[in-house]
């Protein structure tokens, strides 16, 4: 599958052994100038032939220190690292279809980050082990930190008294993208899964639950993030979202929604830095606000009320994962995401829908960090090749096991299949979690 026609135009991708990409593909209309701080809009339509051989800008985000836990992890190789820019609203498709007629299952991965940095193209992200087992993978860009969820009251007063949420609302576009044009890369747009890590997973949830996504989706992956009562943060309050918009505003010497607008992409990173810096300032500044447009309620109340939707779910968290100390870990002591995927499946026990909880409990060769928050990903994705630490034969063959295991839910929304270790569904009870390690 070389040639693709979306509803936008032609694409020509890149076929390689048993699949073919497409990178870079805009979902949306390019977010800068006026479009700042907007609703995305539908990507134009294009003549002619849009070469789709290379991975999308990134959006604006503070620089990963190769120095650093993370940066050495996953932002270390300069071949993985593509431009900053607005113009970030692109996905990436990864297809082993050979015609539009096989409606394969779709996953459509959104990444994490704190909903401050990250992108879809991350050197542990790729579809070939995907493919492989007959899913197509697709990932995107969103809008991210004060690009993605600025609230202040100019902007508001733009948008019927709603703001925020931008990079909410691209995730949606994207979605409906996927479910408008994936048939023309040979997926079945009935059967979209939608997964995530960290601030993806808590995305991926969102996503079950918004008005305008909840029905695209027919399962999902939350992966050290998601479930109920997860300890890492509740959304923001417009109200308090605005405050902290506001302030932001001061810092940048900017006073209406024109003036924000006119600051460059280097200004306004720079306020974001600055704030970030002040002595009283905790947690994350610009994140998901409820809106009562889309997102209507906390995601607890949501599981509470029983308003996500009812699909299949499989979510899970690390055994080093955020919050867990040594301490913890010496008297058997799980941490809080341990348990947010108990409570949510015990929650959702007897509503339609299955779930299915694990554990990655693997400590990673090369430190100490154990099976520390996103250790999971390199498994997931079959990318342990790219990792700088040593990876010996059972880590291959535990991430064959995981994947399987991926594929399997995305494809038919059980894990279960071949001669895999049976994954019982979960009600609440540690003993139906499922363990992952070598």
């Amino acid at each position: 599958m070389e040639f693709v026609k979306t509803r936008y135009g032609t694409l020509h991708g890149v076929c390689q052994d048993g699949f073919s990409t497409f990178f870079g593909v805009p979902y949306a209309k390019p977010p800068v100038d006026e479009l700042r701080w907007r609703p995305p809009e539908r990507p134009a339509v294009w003549d002619g032939i849009l070469n789709a051989y290379s991975f999308g800008a990134r959006e604006h985000q503070l620089p990963q220190d190769g120095d650093t836990f993370y940066g050495r992890e996953f932002y270390s190789d300069p071949d993985f690292l593509p431009p900053m820019s607005e113009d970030c609203l692109t996905l990436n498709i990864w297809t082993p279809a050979e015609s539009e007629t096989d409606k394969l299952p779709v996953a459509v991965w959104i990444h994490g980050g704190a909903f401050t940095h990250g992108f879809g193209s991350e050197m542990e992200f790729d579809g070939e082990a995907f493919c492989r087992r007959g899913v197509i993978l697709v990932t995107i860009n969103y809008r991210l930190g004060v690009f993605g969820f600025l609230c202040h009251p100019a902007l508001a007063a733009e948008n019927g008294g709603r703001c925020g949420n931008y990079g909410i609302l691209d995730q949606i576009a994207a979605l409906k993208w996927v479910k408008e044009n994936i048939a023309a890369f040979g997926g079945d747009p009935e059967r979209i899964t939608v997964l995530g890590q960290s601030a993806g997973a808590m995305s991926a949830q969102i996503l079950t639950q918004s008005p305008f996504s909840k029905e695209l989706i027919c399962g999902a992956v939350f992966q050290s993030g998601g479930g109920y009562n997860t300890g890492i943060g509740n959304l923001h309050t417009q109200e308090h979202a605005s405050k902290l918009g506001l302030m932001f505003a001061e810092y940048v010497g900017a006073d209406s929604a024109k003036a924000l607008r006119k600051l460059s992409p280097k200004q306004l990173m720079d306020g974001v830095w600055r704030m970030m810096k002040t002595e009283n300032f905790t947690g994350i500044p610009f994140a998901p606000v409820i809106d009562n447009y889309a997102i209507l309620e906390n995601s607890d109340v949501a599981v509470e009320k029983g308003r996500d939707a009812e699909i299949n779910y499989l979510l899970g968290s690390n055994k080093n994962d955020l919050g867990v100390t040594p301490e913890m870990l010496s008297t058997g002591e799980r941490g809080k995401l341990w348990y947010a995927c108990l409570d949510f499946a015990s929650l959702r026990y007897k509503r339609p829908g299955s779930v299915y909880v694990y554990s990655f409990e693997r400590a990673l060769k090369g430190d100490d960090a154990g099976a520390f928050h996103s250790a999971e990903l390199w498994y997931v994705f079959g990318t342990l090749g790219r990792c700088w630490r040593m990876m010996p034969p059972q880590d291959y063959a535990l991430s064959e096991t995981m994947t399987d295991y991926w594929c399997n839910f995305i494809s038919k929304g059980n894990p279960n299949g071949g001669e895999l270790p049976p994954w019982s569904t979960c009600s609440g009870d540690e003993g139906a979690v499922m363990v992952f390690d070598a």
